[in-house]
């Protein structure tokens, strides 16, 4: 067996937490994130003083020890940031595993908090970035001049690109939308619950940047998920009925940029998503046929697509024809984002997706899917990135 597949089934979600999500919640980020981790470690059966790990994201404004100290940790014996916004909700949960599974750490928690809603907007762009050179910021000079300074804007680009390899149409990007909403429309926790939209409602919405209309973009949220992770062995002992992480991989592939990978032969794929399903799909014996739901990172429509194709469920440019017939929709082949994901029920950066997959897996779904043994999940795209299959515990 490799040093990868060590990680195979070598740890389990054991507690999911959520603050409300919202526009404006009135409240620090630091009390959003001890909410939200106050609530999985009680979800898990847990006390605070028995977690001694944390693991976030790089972007995030709550220090360990802050949280530490707020909660009553105690001692923390392994704490991880990753880089590269939603590209790391996955990865947050790939560092717990590695951790728990080395014994550095029992109990691990990961969170994201954040108010992106009444505070910093991401999605405003990075025109207000300060004009130091850094290696980081340096690359916003090849493009910023020409007018590319927004997550919409880069994302056009290689939607539109699709477009014309392909034969996609809006309307194909707009079915994306269009399921996400249906599923949060019966989600009490979405922000979008009781607002289905039709296909003619994500055509009318106004442009955003062509061709991207206003209901191909994810919303923009306040609030804050936070999930446990520990050993198989340990979780069998807890409340709540193990979610077993089968695997998780983190991938950036070659000429990697920031959401702007132009200058690769093809910009019609997402390689470093592909990267990951290899690596997941080896390491677990797993492939598309064993998998009954999904969670696909939704911040932007198009690649939703691009994703499918790249781990097999479809073959290039053929994500189009499979979504085409209801297959993303509850009965459908392979149902997506049955929380609504991030354009239905909130933006958290991927990790309220990860608590999904743990209901699914637990049974405990609004819209559960009949039947589930393996659900993908997957982090940011068109950045490094990462993904997890969670599975039922043998």
């Amino acid at each position: 067996m490799s040093e990868r597949n060590r990680l195979v089934d070598a740890a389990a979600i054991v507690g999911i937490g959520a603050t409300e999500f919202s526009k404006d919640s009135g409240r620090s980020e630091l009390r959003l994130a001890c909410e939200a981790v106050d609530a999985a470690i009680a979800d898990a059966g847990l006390r605070p003083d028995q977690i001694d790990g944390l693991v976030t994201f790089t972007m995030d404004t709550n220090p360990e020890i802050a949280l530490a100290r707020s909660l009553g940790m105690g001692e923390l014996s392994f704490f991880s940031r990753i880089h590269y916004g939603g590209g790391a909700a996955c990865a947050t949960v790939q560092q717990a595993v590695l951790a728990v599974a080395a014994g550095v750490a029992d109990h691990v928690v990961c969170y994201r908090a954040f108010n992106e809603r009444s505070g910093a907007r991401f999605g405003a762009g990075v025109q207000g970035l300060s004009p130091v050179a850094t290696a980081e910021s340096t690359q916003y000079s090849w493009y910023s001049p020409f007018g590319l300074l927004t997550p919409a804007q880069w994302v056009a680009m290689f939607a539109r690109r699709y477009m014309h390899e392909y034969g996609a149409t809006s309307e194909d990007f707009g079915r994306v939308a269009v399921a996400d909403r249906r599923h949060a429309a019966t989600n009490p926790k979405a922000w979008f619950h009781g607002q289905p939209i039709t296909l003619e409602d994500h055509q009318a919405s106004r442009w955003i940047v062509e061709p991207l209309h206003l209901l191909d973009c994810c919303q923009e949220s306040d609030g804050a998920q936070a999930l446990v992770v520990t050993t198989p062995e340990r979780a069998r002992d807890l409340a709540r009925p193990p979610v077993i992480v089968r695997n998780a991989a983190q991938g950036a592939a070659a000429d990697q940029h920031m959401m702007t990978s132009y200058y690769r032969e093809s910009i019609t794929g997402l390689p470093e998503m592909g990267l990951i399903a290899r690596q997941l799909w080896n390491s677990t014996g797993l492939g598309p046929d064993d998998v009954q739901t999904a969670v696909i990172y939704d911040h932007f429509t198009p690649l939703v697509l691009t994703q499918l194709e790249e781990f097999g469920f479809c073959g290039r440019g053929e994500a189009k024809d499979f979504i085409r017939d209801g297959a993303i929709e509850m009965g459908g082949r392979l149902p997506v984002n049955t929380h609504g994901g991030q354009i239905g029920e909130a933006y958290i950066h991927g990790m309220n997706g990860i608590a999904e997959g743990v209901r699914q897996v637990r049974g405990t779904a609004v819209n559960q899917v009949p039947g589930v043994e393996n659900v993908l999940v997957t982090a940011g795209t068109a950045v490094p990135t990462s993904a997890l299959i969670l599975g039922r515990d043998a």
